[in-house]
């Protein structure tokens, strides 16, 4: 017995790196996972909704409103609802995550684990930029059986793409710390990103726009995301590419620096 006990050694303390690798993957996972399996809430139906806003918009307004910049104007909307339908749904899966966590009183599941705010930070964005893409390739697969859809520059659909994708991940995450129900949410969305991304420019050209719409576009950072997200499939912009990357960037930074202090604070999640 003496030698058997002093073969046992005590449990150490797991130690690990500068990240907590298998706990951020875990986490990551879960979010995966929770709006893999309800796919056709979390991604057919945006598909459809899209499809919806393409069919009406196109045959409302496509043969009386010909081509803009020399783009036909079937080609010209589908960027625009691409990459709207990603935004939208980067917002929900951070923003739903981390609120029914809250509601149902498990989010003690991803406070308790050895992980820092940085590790929970990476997670909840990218499970909330890996839906915003499934949503977009599965849209864009769909729609291009209606519209000749050619990328003519790859860099800016992935930058824009994931930028923006994170960026509404960011939204989503401190929204959904901060509200207490699901009528929070839903403040959010209808009073800010919906009126954001209707007024940047998806269905028209800001050119067409008088004072001071015109110059109010250019504060709006969905502007540059669907414009620079058009540039990537037409080649036409119409506002600064270069603007619309420090633009985005600035803003990205901001919403990482004010997600770290939120989850570092624990407020409305440990208090």
């Amino acid at each position: 017995m003496t030698d058997t006990a002093s073969n046992t050694s005590a449990p150490q303390p797991r130690r690990f790196g500068v990240l907590n690798t298998l706990g951020l993957w875990t986490l990551y996972r879960k979010e995966v996972q929770r709006f893999w399996k309800v796919m056709f809430q979390t991604v057919f139906a945006p598909v459809v909704t899209t499809l919806l806003f393409f069919a009406v918009i196109n045959l409302a307004f496509g043969d009386r409103r010909g081509d803009i910049a020399g783009i036909p104007f079937s080609e010209f909307l589908v960027p625009g609802l691409i990459l709207m339908g990603l935004l939208q749904n980067a917002f929900a899966n951070s923003s739903s995550s981390i609120l029914v966590s809250k509601v149902q009183g498990n989010s003690v599941d991803f406070l308790m684990p050895p992980l820092s705010p940085l590790e929970l930070m990476i997670a909840f964005i990218a499970g909330a930029v890996t839906r915003g893409v499934v949503v977009a390739i599965a849209t864009g697969v769909v729609v291009a059986f209606f519209v000749d859809l050619r990328p003519d520059h790859i860099w800016a659909i992935l930058f824009y793409g994931i930028t923006g994708a994170s960026l509404l991940g960011m939204v989503g995450l401190i929204g959904g710390v901060w509200a207490e129900k699901f009528d929070h949410i839903a403040v959010i969305t209808n009073f800010i990103i919906t009126p954001l991304t209707f007024l940047s420019g998806t269905f028209y050209s800001i050119e067409v726009l008088p004072e001071p719409f015109y110059t109010l576009s250019h504060i709006n950072p969905f502007f540059y995301m669907i414009d620079g997200f058009r540039y990537g499939f037409t080649g036409h912009a119409d506002g600064s590419i270069v603007t619309g990357i420090i633009f985005i960037l600035a803003l990205n930074a901001v919403l990482m620096t004010v997600s770290y202090r939120v989850l570092r604070s624990g407020w409305r999640l440990k208090s």
